[in-house]
């Protein structure tokens, strides 16, 4: 495994798996597999609702709580609820997390993002993050933050390399983690002739040419599967470099092309939802 450095000094694994649409049966035994075969990365969220269950993979993975890179989102209805860190806490049961992210630039956000920086200085969050804050959102928390934060969260892969978003993320050295970092399993990116060629020079497969890529960049990569088997395949990609050259040949690739483009209808939406957690 590789770290990426945080800009408070906390170290980061650079590869995890994720929970994102995984039910909570599946995540428990994703999360739990995942540990027992080397992954110290979690990430979940509220808006998921799997956070028990995230919470019980890590306790029957046997991995000691400490050693976990534990990462949760508050979802925008949470936002202005007070007790919602404690609530988080409570569903995952652990007395921190390790990363702690607003979910969404929607409703009181910066109401949010206080209670971020709150639970920040109370130890309940180790480090904390945005998800999907772009353009004019995070230029507007860039002028209302306390504390910078250490990750962002959106959507990134070799046909949206997030360019004009790192220029901020680098002066501050927030650290970017993808989502749909294989293009939301779009074939045509995945059957890059670009990555075919790698894949059989490296003796690897296209989607793991391309988290190596994620890996290389700089950026946290959290691929979510059910399939052990491709779960223990996404972290098997240490023993590879892409040279300066491969990478190049990548990054022509660059299309600025999203799979998902929410605007503020969306935000107003997720505003106005409230998740159902599982019942304890």
């Amino acid at each position: 495994m590789e770290y990426a450095e945080l800009n408070n000094g906390l170290k980061c694994p650079v590869v995890g798996i994720g929970t994102f649409m995984l039910s909570p049966a599946e995540a428990e035994n994703s999360v739990r597999e995942a540990l027992k075969m080397g992954y110290r990365l979690v990430d979940t969220a509220a808006a998921y609702v799997n956070e028990r269950a995230v919470g019980r993979g890590i306790k029957e993975s046997g991995v000691a709580r400490e050693e976990v890179f534990l990462s949760t989102k508050l979802w925008p209805s949470e936002y202005e609820n007070e007790k919602a860190v404690d609530e988080t806490l409570e569903r995952l049961g652990v007395s921190y997390v390790d990363l702690l992210y607003i979910h969404q630039p929607a409703g009181n956000w910066l109401a949010g993002y206080r209670q971020l920086e709150k639970a920040y200085r109370e130890g309940k969050a180790k480090s904390i993050g945005i998800s999907n804050f772009e353009g004019k959102y995070i230029a507007e928390l860039e002028t209302k933050w306390e504390t910078a934060p250490q990750f962002i969260q959106v959507e990134a892969h070799p046909y949206f390399t997030q360019e004009e978003l790192r220029r901020t993320l680098d002066k501050y050295g927030i650290k970017l983690m993808s989502w749909y970092p294989l293009g939301h399993g779009d074939k045509s990116l995945i059957n890059e002739p670009v990555f075919k060629t790698l894949s059989d020079k490296y003796g690897k497969s296209p989607a793991q040419v391309i988290l190596r890529w994620h890996t290389q960049m700089g950026f946290t990569v959290i691929p979510g599967s059910k399939n052990v088997a491709h779960i223990k395949d996404n972290a098997d990609i240490f023993d590879f470099v892409l040279t300066d050259e491969e990478m190049a040949k990548i990054a022509k690739l660059d299309k600025g092309v999203r799979y998902y483009n929410g605007g503020e209808k969306e935000l107003a939406s997720y505003a106005a939802w409230q998740p159902t957690y599982e019942v304890k």
